[in-house]
């Protein structure tokens, strides 16, 4: 498989270095690259994250904001020729925003992305907090949310032709295919 079209996941705790990791593998893409933030700024703090992280991301990329539904982006960005590379950013986010959207909106929107990521022509790179690593939750949200996250992190895993880690700033590869030539 040619490198415009791998679909790479990226996963990681919190201040791991996955969205730096995320960003430069979509700058080694020769297509153009549309940031797709998922992120909705709820207050002045978030607020104030949003905009850092717009200002450092280089002025030639796109940008598409949709907090819940990602799968009619991609169908959309995929019509494009040649489809663009698509960084998305983050699915932790966006499992929040659907959860509280309903459960109905959750399973439908999940499944579409699954679907439209499967069908993507161009390449994708996708950010998501891996949960699996911390503490039980306390409360059933939580603990939803983390079951929500793992399983949806191990379908994206199943779908992308290459998954890395990052940990302490530093990438780990757990499945590279991409570098094989088949996806």
């Amino acid at each position: 498989m040619e490198t415009t079209t791998c679909h790479t996941l990226v996963l990681g705790g919190i201040r791991s270095g996955k969205t730096g990791l995320a960003e430069a593998q979509a700058l080694a893409q020769p297509r153009p690259v549309v940031y797709l933030a998922t992120a909705t700024a709820g207050d002045v703090e978030m607020a104030s994250r949003i905009s850092r992280h717009q200002a450092s991301r280089p002025g030639d990329w796109g940008l598409v904001e949709e907090p819940l539904h990602l799968g009619q982006v991609l169908w959309h960005q995929g019509r494009h020729s040649p489809a663009p590379c698509l960084l998305i950013d983050c699915m932790s986010l966006w499992v929040s925003n659907l959860l509280h959207a309903g459960d109905e909106l959750f399973r439908h929107q999940r499944d579409d992305f699954l679907q439209q990521i499967e069908a993507y022509p161009g390449p994708l790179v996708v950010v998501s907090n891996e949960t699996g690593l911390g503490t039980v939750g306390m409360d059933p949200l939580t603990r939803r949310f983390c079951d929500e996250m793992g399983w949806l992190n191990q379908m994206l895993a199943q779908r992308c032709d290459r998954v890395l880690m990052a940990v302490a700033g530093l990438p780990l590869v757990l499945k590279d295919q991409a570098a094989a030539g088949h996806r």
